[in-house]
């Protein structure tokens, strides 16, 4: 009876009665945004989600590209984009299959990465010229076919093409299909543009081996080698951060370029670990 009442009490009195102060999350300011991107002779309206963290408003902050994989805008991004905005960081993520009516997956998707090259160097001019942003700190992350614009973003053969005057300052690239770097050559990953590139990739991914990433790293000219880093997260498969139910897709670029079927899986250890990996990484190289 007494414990009965004791809890009573305490359940009347409200948290201002006890002399508590509850400070409300600070959500970060959203805007759906668009920007044109000319892709082959198609002028494009590219859309995507615009999100700055409050209390920032008296200066410039960094900002982050984020790049979808080829089932288009799901989980994954929003897992990295809340732990960016929580230390200050801004987020950009497009939609490069909405604009071309597009459904994604491997049957529904433009038939190269390069034709969404246009699309990262558009975002990264937008983002460039926004007055909260500052243009010296935007950095890009991808996911599978997102991972490979980031990846080729990075050279400066495609930069150059179509980014002109414009550069990312960092690249993180999550399971980028590594093989198709070494055997492809308009996938060629060299003469970097000299910003750091971490590669995130699982060791059990169906699109490689389980060295591809490491054996593409190794086999870069120094020059460009001092540039690049590898993470692997042993018993991860493709998508290992995508936390939604286990998938199993076939894909011309399958096992090794073999094809066939790959399974993305749900790894929360390893999704916990890249996530505090990526916020580590931008923040180490935009000095905050």
């Amino acid at each position: 009876m007494r414990l009965t009442l004791v809890l009573f009490l305490l359940m009347s009195f409200n948290a201002a009665a006890f002399g508590l102060k509850i400070e409300r999350k600070q959500l970060p300011y959203t805007n759906l945004v668009t920007m044109p991107v000319q892709s082959g002779e198609q002028t494009l309206t590219l859309a995507g989600e615009l999100r700055v963290p409050r209390g920032y408003e008296e200066q410039k902050i960094p900002a982050v590209l984020v790049l979808h994989n080829s089932a288009g805008i799901d989980s994954t991004g929003r897992l990295y984009i809340e732990a960016l905005n929580k230390v200050g960081i801004a987020t950009l993520e497009i939609d490069m299959w909405g604009a071309r009516g597009l459904s994604g997956g491997s049957g529904d998707r433009p038939e190269t990465v390069h034709e969404t090259l246009a699309d990262t160097f558009a975002a990264l001019k937008f983002l460039s010229n926004r007055s909260e942003i500052d243009p010296d700190k935007i950095g890009v992350m991808g996911f599978s076919w997102g991972g490979a614009l980031t990846m080729l973003s990075a050279t400066e053969q495609y930069a150059s093409m179509f980014g002109g005057e414009y550069r990312f300052a960092a690249h993180i690239a999550h399971y980028p299909v590594c093989w198709a770097y070494s055997v492809i050559p308009e996938f060629a990953f060299e003469n970097l543009t000299g910003a750091p590139v971490l590669i995130q990739a699982g060791q059990l991914d169906g699109y490689d081996a389980p060295d591809s990433c490491q054996n593409l790293v190794d086999g870069l000219q120094p020059s460009d080698k001092q540039y690049v880093d590898v993470k692997y997260y042993w018993g991860a498969q493709h998508a290992w951060d995508r936390l939604e139910p286990k998938w199993v897709v076939v894909d011309p670029f399958a096992n090794q370029g073999a094809g066939g079927e790959v399974t993305l899986a749900p790894n929360r250890w390893a999704a916990w670990k890249s996530r505090n990996k990526v916020v580590y990484f931008f923040k180490d190289k935009f000095e905050m």
